[in-house]
């Protein structure tokens, strides 16, 4: 057996409830939360997946697995869009501080984000290129209490990414 491998950290298998017990919330949540409210749906269709990472360029967007199995913050909340009204999702955060934040309408339910089919936004909202936004651009600082965040989707436009167009 080489070094390598007995120095590497056991990874925790992932799947598709990783970080959920940690992020589980509701809106009279008295500690820190982000209790975010999407803008802008398509459609009422999937499920709407809200995640939260370290503020910074190298854990932002990283694999849930890599970052829970080094103790670092992920947390993430999947529900079903409803069928009317304005959902909001509540997320519980380790503490106060910054986070960056990101939202999947998830239309197709396969768990990923494909730019065709789903929308994506980010605390922030900045405006989407071809990779991922900055992270000081997709982040936000929570207090100690519930945070409120209303984060636009963007869906398909042309070769892009952009929010939907009012009326569409």
């Amino acid at each position: 057996m080489s070094i390598l491998v007995m120095l590497a950290p056991a990874l925790i298998p992932s799947t598709p409830d990783l970080g959920k017990a940690a992020g589980q919330c509701q809106a009279s949540e008295s500690g820190p939360a982000f209790l975010v409210e999407p803008i802008g749906l398509k459609d009422r269709t999937g499920k709407l997946k809200l995640e939260v990472y370290p503020a910074n360029r190298t854990d932002f967007l990283a694999d849930d697995n890599v970052l829970v199995s080094a103790g670092k913050t992920f947390r993430r909340v999947e529900v079903p869009v409803p069928a009317s009204g304005t959902p909001s999702l509540c997320i519980r955060l380790p503490g106060p501080g910054t986070y960056a934040v990101s939202l999947l309408h998830d239309r197709d339910g396969d768990r990923k984000f494909n730019w065709k089919i789903d929308g994506i936004g980010f605390s922030g909202n900045p405006k989407l290129g071809w990779g991922k936004p900055d992270v000081r651009k997709a982040s936000a600082v929570a207090g100690t209490r519930l945070t409120h965040l209303r984060i636009v989707l963007n869906y398909r436009s042309g070769l892009g990414v952009a929010p939907l167009k009012q009326g569409s």
